[in-house]
């Protein structure tokens, strides 16, 4: 089953600084069928206007990671931890027992992230935040891991989940094969360019939320960049 939720029925808010787009419930945006995915809370397609970003707030029993698209995001939390992520890299900031953080666009353009929350496995625990480069070139033609609380994804960033994040980039006319399988939860958005998901289209922004697909192909339409996330249903 896969469902496509194009990019225009997401859920919308404006903020000056912030043009933000919900694939689920999210602060003032309610809508109890896109209420989570699996274990997949969250999915925001943020711009954030240069000079703008989060004001320190806190977060608590969430894994947070942010997949940055275009332009810098520099991250700030009372852990003492600080750092720019930039264009196609990532990072994850496991909330755990509790952590404050701000997220500010210090870049003379703007920044678009997609923010996505997945639910941990257990609540509490020490609160970390780590971030790291994935060129594209590495993720050509194929999925790769980003973040991943799954065996054998040494090469990601860690979660605490039964849950991985992977990218992949496609150019026309390429596929790319991802094994799903029973029990699991994906939700896959197309970052840019045009492609089919086991034969659903998809532009970019879209999103499509899978379930009991054992494989998932993607075959693009014109050069393509996406981001999937599998988590357990």
């Amino acid at each position: 089953m896969i469902e496509h939720r194009p990019h225009a029925s997401l859920g919308a808010a404006r903020h000056g600084w912030l043009d933000a787009k919900h694939h689920f419930s999210f602060a003032d945006y309610r809508d109890p069928a896109r209420m989570h995915w699996g274990a997949l809370r969250v999915w925001n397609d943020d711009t954030i206007a240069a000079g703008g970003g989060f004001a320190p707030h806190p977060h608590a029993d969430m894994e947070i990671i942010t997949y940055v698209r275009e332009g810098a995001i520099s991250h700030e939390d009372n852990l003492g931890n600080r750092g720019r992520t930039e264009a196609g890299d990532v990072q994850v900031m496991s909330a755990g027992s509790g952590i404050v953080h701000s997220e500010y666009n210090l870049e003379p353009i703007a920044t678009r992230i997609f923010q996505i929350w997945i639910y941990p496995d257990s609540r509490g625990g020490e609160p970390s935040w780590g971030s790291k480069p994935f060129p594209k070139a590495d993720r050509s033609g194929a999925f790769v891991a980003l973040a991943s609380g799954m065996a054998g994804d040494d090469g990601a960033l860690p979660i605490r989940a039964d849950a991985r994040v992977l990218g992949a980039t496609l150019k026309a006319g390429e596929s790319a094969d991802y094994r799903l399988g029973a029990g699991r939860s994906g939700y896959l958005v197309l970052s840019a360019g045009s492609a089919r998901v086991n034969g659903v289209a998809l532009r970019a922004g879209d999103g499509a939320a899978i379930r009991d697909e054992d494989v998932v192909r993607v075959e693009a339409g014109e050069d393509a960049e996406l981001i999937l996330v599998d988590t357990r249903e």
